[in-house]
């Protein structure tokens, strides 16, 4: 008995060894801070497997055309962020943007890190004032980089990811000053085409060590035709 015992605890070891090494700790996807390092070459990276997903969103199908003819709104309260696609430069960047605003995934989420006079980051789905198992397994999914032509400039909106690649999931940042450190290594897809000041009021709030004393919520996420002068 002794001994069928001592096996039955080595094999459940065994057992939990094995889940450990197939479930490696999430890190928390990020910009750089701090001294902007000397530009780098354009990043050139193997595209992941990208599992099956187990339901299909609005814009799975979407061409890249009808992609940048797509702005997204945020109504937060601080006032109202709006933002055309660059879907030429990052189509599937863009696409995994559009699907999680229309999904109503970005919805009640807050602009939880800012870096001031850098960026403003959010996008966090677990800063929302509820999260559903759907959501959390969208947080989950990876999508690979696309570094691409569009400069790091003011206005700017790209993915934020962690330092390994293909790692972002579904937080951005929008830049409010140049970093041209990001060109070619992180993947822009988006511009703020108003509320410009609303970003920069989120940036020029009080925060201590990036986390704002009071987050900017985002009430709703709005998708519509984009209106051009």
């Amino acid at each position: 008995m002794k001994m069928l015992f001592l096996v039955r605890a080595i094999c459940f070891v065994c057992a939990v060894w094995l889940v450990a090494l197939e479930c490696p700790a999430q890190t928390q996807n990020a910009v750089p801070s701090g001294a902007p390092p000397a530009p780098a070459a354009r990043k050139a990276n193997a595209r992941p497997d990208i599992p099956a997903r187990t339901s299909a969103e609005p814009f799975d199908s979407a061409s890249v055309e009808r992609m940048a003819t797509q702005c997204v709104k945020f109504d937060t309260e601080a006032g109202a962020i709006e933002m055309e696609m660059l879907a030429e430069a990052a189509p599937e960047t863009a696409r995994n943007f559009l699907n999680l605003a229309a999904s109503g995934a970005f919805d009640t989420t807050t602009f939880s890190r800012v870096v001031k006079g850098f960026v403003v980051q959010g996008g966090n789905l677990a800063t929302r004032q509820t999260l559903t198992p759907a959501l959390v397994e969208r947080m989950r999914r990876t999508i690979a980089d696309e570094p691409n032509y569009v400069k790091h400039v003011p206005g700017v909106v790209s993915m934020a990811r962690p330092q390994q690649d293909n790692g972002a999931t579904t937080s951005f940042f929008i830049l409010v000053s140049e970093a041209i450190h990001l060109d070619g290594k992180f993947s822009a897809f988006g511009r703020v085409t108003r509320g410009m000041e609303v970003v920069e009021a989120i940036n020029n709030a009080p925060a201590v060590a990036e986390k704002p004393a009071k987050p900017v919520r985002v009430n709703r996420a709005i998708i519509a035709p984009c209106v051009r002068p």
